[in-house]
């Protein structure tokens, strides 16, 4: 993981776990556009692999995975 990845504040995973838990997705979309902008595509994919996936359960991780499928775009695309 990069010195930026661990430097974001616990705040900002916080949130974007929040959302998932929520299962809401378009405010994980918005949060993860959001940290895109602050902190980069290379940033923001050790935070989602090292910090995010690992702190959710499996439930979670199946829910994000549907969710991410069935809406066809990544996060490349949309910066």
């Amino acid at each position: 993981m990069t010195e930026l990845a661990t430097q974001v504040p616990t705040s900002t995973v916080i949130s974007m776990l929040s959302a998932i838990n929520e299962e809401n997705y378009s405010e994980f979309k918005k949060l993860e556009l959001e940290f895109v902008e602050n902190y980069g595509i290379e940033t923001w994919e050790d935070v989602f692999n090292f910090r995010v996936m690992p702190a959710l359960s499996k439930t979670s991780k199946q829910w994000l995975l549907i969710q991410k499928c069935s809406k066809g775009y990544t996060v490349k695309e949309m910066v």
